[in-house]
């Protein structure tokens, strides 16, 4: 049975006094930021403090970072943040680097002090919560960290599995497709080995349940991010889940939805890597079609226990940005505008709305502040104003999170896809051919898009209008592969944040990487009410570079960072 919320679940604030537990239907109408705190933000807010990301440094993100840089992230409309792992890690460098990302720990009662005092990440949960923010925090428990040969692993060092007798023997992971394999051997590699828990023992799962409740009560936490679920045995996570007492989105790592979701059986939630793939397999535009996403809203809602509080992104830490396989702007958009879009809970990777263009790990984990929080760059608004439009939609009937996404129109490259009830519904328009593709226009009718005739109809990204004409065939016209996005005026009306016009060539609107620089870039003229960008590049990623992505991420997990 999938696990439910409960409703009144209390927590014990640093103030003393005591907040409810957020219930599944509040996390539905979330939107979540991620942020590696090493990386994210500095006490001192610098804009300029080096951050070598190939060194394996730490570079100095701290919970009070992140406090004054709240503003930046609400801005863009998210209403939750994901933050690293909080516990004590190796605290020497390793081969390859520090574990300033959180996820070779040692000790789960002792809080990495790189990021901030018990007190700081207290004082962060506070101020997300007097914001109506919610505070999702990264966890681990299938694997601890060592910094040498397995057979050199210090047991008592660990706290509170302190005996050899809490772990599986060292073995290689040498078939992903036998799960036994994959639950008991060890990720990691012979320097840095992680030894793997025995979490199938009662003993195990009552200290883990024992902890989890505790972090969770002790800093108010709202919800869970657990790294690499499909490694632990299935019946471990309905336990845990119900020890923590909040929502859970688990990590598991397959393109297969079948797989994933039979996770959701345990767990509030999964990230959704089988709608990741879809996004990567459709934008690629030199073979990409629209196939994997109209197979996606067929096949999604019917092998999911509940779609609609899967989190849904296209960047992450462990994957390659956007950008690093392609300059272009306008597929960079569409890649967005469906993480946000689609069914699910959206969740943005710090940076991406920077359009970072860090490859493989560690490069795709640059510093956030590094970009100068710049909050006029293209793609940092293009996500302000479609998580508002969310929000409205969400505003105007909470029953937009459960409805199901269907197309309206597809052909070879461009689908449109509904999501909402006639007053609060969303149709949004995705394309992959680029922005040097040429405009296109076709039909849709107004009737299946929930639109009656003669009703206003506002495109939020580039601000304009139309009114539906009375035969009911409404024609779409997409210019150089931008997203469109569509909501009633009517509706829209007392929330005029919602509308802004999309500035062609602004401050960052070139792919970034780790130094935060802008990279060549320039503009097409907008005609009035509507302008495009363009980058300094052709969209479309190689057969070979996209090979290597999908065989980075596997690298990236194995060694469990």
């Amino acid at each position: 049975m999938l696990f439910n919320l409960p409703r009144t679940f209390a927590l014990a604030l640093a103030t003393g006094g005591v907040a409810s537990a957020a219930t599944l239907e509040q996390w539905r109408s979330r939107s979540i930021y991620q942020v590696l705190t090493d990386r994210f933000a500095r006490s001192d807010i610098s804009t300029t403090a080096k951050c070598n990301t190939t060194a394996g440094e730490y570079c100095g993100g701290t919970y009070r970072g992140i406090i004054r840089k709240l503003d930046y992230i609400q801005d863009m409309g998210f209403s939750a943040i994901w933050i690293s792992p909080v516990t004590y890690n190796i605290p020497e460098k390793t081969k390859f680097g520090y574990a300033w990302h959180g996820y070779w720990q040692q000790d789960l009662y002792r809080l990495n002090d790189h990021f901030g005092s018990a007190q700081d990440l207290k004082a962060l949960s506070r101020a997300l919560h007097a914001r109506g923010m919610y505070l999702m925090v990264d966890v681990v428990t299938n694997h601890n960290g060592w910094n040498g040969p397995a057979d050199s692993v210090d047991y008592s060092s660990y706290r509170p599995f302190n005996d050899q007798k809490y772990y599986h023997e060292p073995c290689a992971i040498t078939d992903y497709t036998n799960q036994s394999i994959v639950e008991d051997c060890w990720l990691g590699d012979s320097t840095v080995p992680l030894p793997d828990l025995k979490t199938e023992d009662s003993t195990v799962r009552k200290m883990y349940n024992t902890w989890i409740a505790q972090l969770v009560s002790n800093y108010s936490i709202d919800g869970l991010r657990i790294d690499t679920v499909k490694y632990v045995d299935q019946p471990f996570w309905s336990s845990f889940q119900r020890a923590a007492g909040i929502f859970a989105t688990g990590e598991v790592l397959s393109s297969n939805i079948t797989f994933a979701c039979d996770y959701q059986n345990q767990l509030s939630s999964v990230l959704h890597y089988p709608f990741y793939y879809a996004v990567i397999d459709f934008l690629n535009s030199t073979t990409g079609t629209t196939a994997p996403l109209l197979s996606a809203a067929a096949t999604f809602k019917s092998s999911c226990k509940d779609p609609s509080v899967l989190t849904t992104f296209t960047e992450n830490h462990d994957l390659p940005r956007i950008a690093s396989q392609t300059p272009d702007l306008s597929l960079a958009t569409n890649a967005l505008a469906l993480t946000l879009l689609w069914d699910g809970i959206p969740t943005v990777y710090a940076g991406q709305e920077q359009h970072y263009a860090g490859y493989a790990d560690p490069d795709n984990r640059e510093a956030t502040w590094l970009s100068g929080y710049d909050r006029e760059s293209e793609l940092y608004n293009v996500v302000r104003v479609l998580n508002r439009v969310r929000s409205r939609a969400l505003a105007l009937d909470p029953r937009y999170a459960t409805y199901n996404i269907w197309p309206l129109y597809s052909d070879a490259h461009t689908v449109v896809f509904r999501k909402g009830f006639p007053g609060a519904n969303i149709v949004s328009v995705f394309s992959n051919t680029g922005s040097e593709s040429a405009s296109l226009s076709f039909n849709i009718s107004s009737s299946a898009a929930g639109w009656k005739p003669g009703a206003e109809i506002l495109e939020v990204l580039t601000c304009t209008k139309f009114v539906v004409p009375a035969d009911g065939v409404v024609v779409v016209q997409v210019e150089r592969g931008m997203p469109k996005v569509f909501f009633p005026l009517a509706s829209a009306v007392g929330d005029l944040s919602i509308c802004r016009v999309v500035h062609p060539g602004g401050k960052g609107s070139g792919a970034k990487g780790a130094s935060g620089t802008t990279g060549a870039a320039g503009a097409l003229p907008g005609e009035t009410g509507r302008s495009v960008a363009r980058p300094g590049g052709i969209g479309g990623w190689g057969k070979k570079k996209k090979a290597v992505a999908v065989a980075g991420v596997m690298a990236y997990e194995m060694l469990g960072a």
